[in-house]
């Protein structure tokens, strides 16, 4: 028997074993829940077992059910279901929530005895840390595996239900940004001087322009882009919602795309690392560009170009429906989502060009009218 210690992980308890000439582990529960007296009698019965001829691991008393029922057994088997259908990044966050956050202290649990009290324990736990959203995720994540459990017959109830307002509510998401019409042509004026490397200047230069999301501006493959044709569509693997998304080309957009062509064309991406080209730009990239042109984090940030398109293009009468379909925002209804990349697409052309048209506009010191 051996105590496995996980980095951030937890400590387990492990015994090694031999069946029909194959060597299984068997564990016996995490530590400090399961102590060192209880995880040896967990031990001894397991030899016991193993001395009848006996796995086991498929064998042990039916209130533990081959472990089937605790939180852990429900939680993983939850996660092996559905991480498929996630981004990898976004799998590795709910997987580390899992084993950082949950499965030290209600792991070995079964599923259907976890109790509200101490749930709220280990939200509280979370958000001592400081981290009040992390501490509402955590919770999100929970009930997904409890619903899991009432769904497979594992449990009745989401225990969490009965937690709703215990945890301060999230502060909002809401990144930074400048809607005045007059800060915005000085952000302009101040991207156009920026004195750092020509592929950082010219992704800041295209972000308000097409204001997509920071990971699909630097993501941005040249096979992607069509400059006879004026478009950009963007795989739905790299999108944040998974659907393919169309983004119109207003000449401002191709003249940058035109500029830096001649740099980065030949290779895979319009805006390469500095380190290798086979990388896109690091993420910090724009925003420690705009550091440096005096626009502190508070203030504006790399997602700010989303914000300030949406409220202006608001402002100016654009049909919400395709300023949303422009931003690349989740569709209620998910079988039409699937098919509707091009929804409203001849307007949001026209929206393209005008916002192009606004920009330079304000760029030059004017103070563009509304399109109505």
């Amino acid at each position: 028997m051996y105590l496995l210690v996980v980095p951030k992980g937890g400590k387990w308890w492990r015994i090694d074993y031999r069946f029909e000439g194959k060597r299984k582990t068997l564990s016996l529960g995490t530590y400090p829940e399961v102590s060192l007296k209880e995880a040896r009698l967990r031990r001894d019965e397991a030899r016991s077992i193993l001395n009848d001829g006996i796995d086991p691991s498929h064998q042990r008393k039916p209130s533990e059910q081959a472990g089937a029922h605790t939180f852990e057994a429900v939680a993983r088997e939850w996660y092996a279901k559905f991480r498929m259908q996630w981004a990898a990044s976004h799998a590795v966050k709910m997987l580390g929530r899992l084993e950082n956050d949950v499965l030290p202290w209600i792991g070995t649990r079964q599923i259907d005895r976890v109790e509200p009290p101490e749930l709220l324990t280990l939200f509280q736990r979370v958000e001592g840390r400081g981290s009040l959203e992390s501490a509402h995720r955590v919770q999100q994540l929970t009930s997904r595996v409890f619903r899991y459990g009432v769904a497979t017959g594992r449990c009745t109830r989401d225990p969490t239900a009965d937690l709703r307002g215990a945890l301060p509510p999230a502060r909002s998401g809401h990144f930074p940004t400048i809607t005045n019409p007059k800060e915005i042509g000085a952000l302009l004026r101040a991207i156009d001087g920026y004195q750092g490397s020509i592929t950082t200047r010219c992704a800041l230069q295209l972000a308000p322009l097409v204001f997509v999301r920071p990971g699909e501006l630097r993501h941005a493959e040249w096979a992607e882009i069509n400059l006879t044709s004026a478009e950009w569509r963007i795989p739905g693997a790299k999108m944040k919602m998974k659907r393919d998304h169309l983004v119109p080309l207003a000449p401002q957009a191709i003249a940058v795309l035109q500029e830096i062509q001649p740099l980065t064309g030949i290779g895979r991406y319009v805006f390469p690392s500095t380190l290798s080209a086979e990388r896109p730009m690091s993420e910090n990239t724009v925003n420690s560009a705009l550091r440096r042109l005096g626009y502190m984090k508070g203030q504006f940030t790399g997602h700010g170009f989303r914000s300030m398109a949406s409220t202006l293009l608001n402002e100016n009468g654009w049909t919400p429906d395709a300023i949303e379909r422009q931003l690349a925002h989740v569709e209620g209804n998910a079988v039409r989502a699937a098919y509707n990349y091009a929804e409203h697409l001849d307007e949001r052309r026209r929206m393209m060009q005008w916002w192009a048209d606004y920009l330079e506009g304000l760029r030059h010191g004017g103070n563009m009218e509304s399109n109505q």
